[in-house]
């Protein structure tokens, strides 16, 4: 066994990265405690040791010096006590070798092999904690290896972490061998399987990927004042700059849109919605809510909540699929809202309310006040009628030709709930 036995321990320093004097005290306890099992009744304080050079494996006791041996599993001369310790004398205890290491090497090889693998868990999970606690909160990129009681495991190379139902993102289908980049949620080396828990569902997640793409937020110019998530659908992140010069909103987008696109690719395709925060409430709801434009705001400070008007063909917007937008908008402003339809005052007259139309058509990119007022002629009363019009219904109508025409539908569909 000796040879194996040096063997199995060079192979675990290299395979589990574990220092082998620890590995050989490892396997020390455990022997001893198998021949305080098996010699318990026969010896008194059976100990193993383990020679480092050549895995010699020794047993040791305590026995008492006495002048004629009777029981020579507890008792020895005084010769033979001194080859220990040289002062021995008669009424000592003297710890000795005891000679048949033999059998208790191959009592050990069949019942501690449970009880080293217990302690080489152990000691992983001790290493994982001390390597990985002070990164709780960080990203980590891995791969996925396997799955294990509807976990996810991910490989980080030198541990792995496991990636529960409830911290996956639904859309997200993972397979092995799958690069994937997670948040590290927790260190929790009392839970079975992989300490490392992590999540791809957390806010967080998107506040530390924002972090690694913008370098305004790492330098402290930009900073991120609230973020609301639903994972799989739509994020909605509030940010402000301490520099004027510095558009917030713009340095998250970055050029052409580059750093937002790496971050939405990284979410698979998850919605990012980039608002400026400011302290004024109802600008910063009027902000939650984009991409749905908002007519009117009413706070009730007493209760922190805020009515909301928009136009008709804003509601199903603002509201958002599944009611979404909403939703999020809530949890970036903290102020509980209500969405309604804007009521028109009855004294309204049909001139006005075609003014106001006209009005939000002339916000469309690409529409000239005269382009407005044909489309009105035309019929187009709304978004919704724009965004169910043909290039060709559009192309027909004075001062908007063809290239313009598909600009404003297009436009149009992208600002209409999908």
């Amino acid at each position: 066994m000796n040879s194996e036995l040096l063997a199995m321990l060079d192979y675990l320093e290299q395979e589990r990265d574990i220092n082998k004097e620890t590995l050989f005290d490892l396997v020390e306890e455990a022997l001893t405690s198998a021949a305080q099992k098996e010699l318990g009744e026969t010896l008194v304080n059976p100990k193993v040791t383990i020679n480092r050079s050549n895995g010699d494996v020794t047993t040791w006791a305590d026995f008492e010096v006495v002048e004629e041996i009777g029981d020579r599993r507890t008792e020895t001369d005084v010769e033979s006590a001194k080859e220990y310790d040289l002062d021995a004398a008669i009424g000592d205890v003297v710890t000795c070798k005891y000679e048949t290491s033999k059998n208790l090497t191959r009592i050990a090889a069949q019942s501690t092999k449970q009880a080293i693998m217990q302690k080489l868990r152990q000691l992983e999970k001790e290493r994982v904690n001390e390597e990985f606690v002070d990164h709780v909160g960080e990203l980590l990129n891995g791969t996925v290896r396997y799955f294990e009681r509807g976990d996810v495991v991910i490989d980080f190379g030198t541990a792995e972490g496991a990636l529960s139902a409830g911290d996956r993102i639904p859309s997200e289908d993972y397979h092995n061998g799958d690069h994937i980049t997670v948040l590290l949620k927790e260190v929790n080396v009392k839970r079975s399987g992989p300490s490392l828990v992590c999540s791809r569902t957390h806010a967080d997640l998107v506040r530390k990927l924002f972090e690694r793409e913008v370098t305004e937020i790492t330098d402290g110019i930009v900073e991120i004042k609230a973020i609301a998530r639903e994972a799989g659908y739509r994020t909605k992140i509030a940010v402000v700059s301490s520099e004027d010069r510095i558009d917030p909103v713009g340095a998250c987008v970055g050029l052409r849109g580059a750093r937002v696109k790496a971050i939405v690719r990284e979410l698979n395709r998850e919605k990012l919605d980039i608002v400026h925060w400011t302290p004024d409430v109802k600008q910063l709801i009027t902000e939650a809510l984009k991409p749905a434009e908002v007519m009117k705001v009413e706070l009730d400070y007493d209760s922190q909540s805020a009515k909301v008007k928009v136009g008709d063909d804003q509601y199903s917007l603002a509201v958002g699929k599944r009611g979404h937008n909403a939703k999020l908008a809530r949890q970036l402003t903290g102020w509980n809202i209500e969405i309604a339809r804007f009521q028109y005052e009855e004294e309204q007259t049909f001139e006005q309310r075609l003014e106001e139309v006209k009005s939000m058509f002339m916000k469309i990119p690409g529409i000239t006040e005269e382009a407005a007022s044909n489309l009105i002629s035309n019929g187009y009363l709304s978004l919704d009628g724009i965004g169910a019009a043909d290039v060709s219904d559009l192309t027909g109508i004075d001062a908007i030709d063809e290239e313009q025409a598909q600009s404003i539908i297009d436009y149009v569909k992208a600002k209409l709930p999908s």
